[in-house]
């Protein structure tokens, strides 16, 4: 058998009332919790929440790649 190794991405989505930097740092640390193997994170889309003409929350959602056992 050869030494390669095979990934899956899934698609997640993660919110935070600070920015969205938090929003994938909170997503990456919920999915480490859940997923072995997380190599990287693809930021698919960044939207806010508006509440009276202000900004209060941030979300995002990612593709984060893991390899397989």
């Amino acid at each position: 058998m050869s030494g390669g190794t095979v990934a899956r991405v899934t698609e997640i989505s993660a919110r935070s009332d600070t920015s969205f930097e938090d929003a994938v740092k909170t997503g990456l640390a919920r999915a480490e919790e859940t997923l072995r193997g997380v190599k990287s994170a693809w930021i698919k889309e960044q939207s806010v929440d508006v509440k009276d003409g202000g900004i209060v929350a941030y979300r995002v959602n990612m593709l984060v790649t893991f390899v397989l056992d």
